[in-house]
């Protein structure tokens, strides 16, 4: 096989069915980035030890650098773009973490916001120990986790009620 062998495959992105032809080698997150120009899901490690490039695949999160775009072929994508109502209304996620100031240079919270989507919809949102241990995959290098935290115990609150 040559570097320039491609492959034709359909992703359901966000409700919408997007078309590429691919090298079978590129990750889902360079697919969503380069390809498609999603790139609210962000590249921190690229070795998946960071959590920036959280996605949801059929509702699990996984992460997009260590997830080729032929595996996720099929399957319901959801990026940091596709959370939002069609009209621009935020999840309660996202408006937990603007209320809780959870981020400060915003390069993670993309990858914290669809675990913390994830950490929820999974029932691990009982305690702040509970949610660091299942939000313990993604970093933030400027220490926003007190905040992170707070934003998904208000958000898992107000889904319960």
């Amino acid at each position: 096989m040559t570097s320039k062998t491609r492959t034709p495959i359909q992703l359901q992105i966000n409700g919408d069915r997007r078309e590429l032809e691919i090298e079978p080698r590129v990750t889902l997150l360079d697919a969503l980035r380069d390809h498609l120009g999603l790139t609210g899901t962000k590249k921190g490690c690229d070795q998946g030890q960071c959590g920036a490039c959280t996605v949801h695949i059929d509702g699990q999160r996984v992460l997009a650098c260590l997830t080729l775009a032929t595996q996720a072929e099929g399957r319901d994508i959801t990026t940091i773009e596709g959370l939002a109502g069609e009209d621009g209304t935020l999840h309660a996620v996202q408006a937990a973490f603007l209320e809780q100031d959870a981020f400060q240079c915003g390069y993670c919270t993309p990858g914290q916001i669809m675990s913390a989507v994830a950490c929820i919809r999974e029932g691990h949102a009982g305690s702040d120990e509970e949610i660091r241990e299942y939000m313990a995959g993604n970093l933030c290098r400027c220490g926003a986790y007190p905040h992170i935290v707070a934003a998904v115990r208000q958000a898992a609150l107000e889904a319960a009620s």
